[in-house]
């Protein structure tokens, strides 16, 4: 006869077996699914990759499908403003230079103008040649050389100052005539607060006095600057709307300071005596 107390053991013996057999059979169920997760995943890894590789993929933002499963085009991937300018007129930046400042020709008590006919417009400048008259004899001297022609403007700032920066042959920033020009006109009366008032036309530099060359800026929105540039003209108002349009369209590296987006090329530049 079976005792109350083996009774007892029997019955907590059977109760540990079935949970045993539970957990064994809810292990086997798991490895089970996993098994079968893993080899749906598989499938539709490998699946990617032949579609990546055929090009299916690669292409999915190009084509797509309507209603009725026909192909049509998907909207275009996000671009830059469309260039406002024109292309460059046919020809090349000559390879000039100068050991030494030309020699005096102007007459420094008459009134000049420099013209610059871009892609983008052309911009007339009012040059103060009796203010700056060594700066002024220069661009005319330039100009007759065709210095200018098919040169690109090269830098465009539109954080802090405002400036479309041209005249470098070289289209880096780096290049020049051979020689260099003394400051002049540093004490003009639109300079004030050290501000260069929008339509100024003013010197590059290296930051260093006397070390003018060929480049120069113009200013289409006022910018605070020191007085180490020399002003030597001012810009007429279609040629503001030319300087506007350019600025509009941005500058390549969308910090600030870089190449216009716009195609801005001088195709010929020339001073006139009026």
């Amino acid at each position: 006869m079976v005792s109350q107390e083996q009774r007892r053991r029997q019955l907590a013996r059977e109760k540990f077996l079935r949970q045993q057999q539970r957990r064994t059979e809810a292990r086997r169920k798991a490895r089970l699914r996993n098994s079968v997760i893993a080899s749906v995943l598989g499938v539709v890894v490998i699946g990617s990759v032949a579609l990546y590789t055929t090009g299916v993929l690669k292409d999915d933002d190009k084509k797509k499908t309507d209603a009725s499963g026909q192909a049509t085009p998907s909207a275009a991937p996000t671009s830059k403003a469309p260039d406002p300018c024109e292309k460059p007129a046919a020809g090349s930046v000559k390879k000039l230079s100068w050991k030494k400042e030309p020699a005096m020709t102007i007459d420094t008590s008459a009134k000049y103008t420099l013209k610059l006919a871009t892609t983008c417009g052309d911009i007339g400048v009012a040059l103060k040649t009796s203010a700056a008259p060594h700066t002024v004899n220069s661009f005319d001297f330039l100009a007759g050389k065709g210095y200018f022609d098919h040169t690109k403007c090269h830098r465009l700032t539109t954080q802090g100052i405002y400036v479309l920066q041209c005249g470098d042959p070289q289209g880096t920033g780096a290049g020049g005539p051979g020689y260099t020009l003394p400051d002049e006109n540093l004490k003009d009366k639109s300079l004030k607060n050290n501000t260069y008032p929008a339509g100024t036309v003013a010197m590059a530099n290296t930051g260093q006095a006397h070390t003018g060359g060929s480049q120069f800026f113009l200013v289409y929105k006022d910018s605070q600057l020191p007085p180490s540039y020399t002003p030597f003209g001012t810009v007429d108002a279609a040629g503001m709307k030319v300087l506007d349009k350019i600025a509009a369209a941005g500058e390549n590296t969308g910090a600030g300071d870089g190449a216009p987006n716009a195609t801005v090329v001088i195709d010929k530049a020339t001073v006139v005596k009026s």
